[in-house]
């Protein structure tokens, strides 16, 4: 479905963002500390907005399954492929954001 493609693009821009904030905060924590607090704010945001995707996604997937019982074999694995990126990268930023913290 081009929609779970959309929406995996979509996906993958948030935690760019979401880790380019956390990078940020990260650099001006000791330096500019209301700047990296804004930028912690910001990756946290991203976060938000990549769980929402990824609910959305979810949603259409039962919904689809429901109408149309099991997706292809094929779009279960590239969904399958790009939701294992998805998950590792924001462990990443994640881990990340911990540090800020810590």
């Amino acid at each position: 479905m081009k929609i779970i493609e959309k929406l995996s693009d979509m996906i993958s821009d948030e935690l760019k963002d979401a880790e380019k904030y956390a990078r940020c905060a990260l650099m001006h924590k000791e330096d500019m500390p209301e700047l990296a607090e804004t930028f912690f704010k910001l990756s946290n945001d991203e976060m938000t907005h990549m769980s929402l995707l990824h609910e959305q996604v979810a949603r259409i997937i039962m919904d689809y399954r429901r109408k149309n019982g099991d997706p292809p074999e094929g779009m279960k694995a590239l969904y399958e492929y790009l939701h294992k990126k998805h998950i590792d990268h924001a462990a990443e930023i994640k881990t990340m954001q911990s540090m800020y913290r810590g």
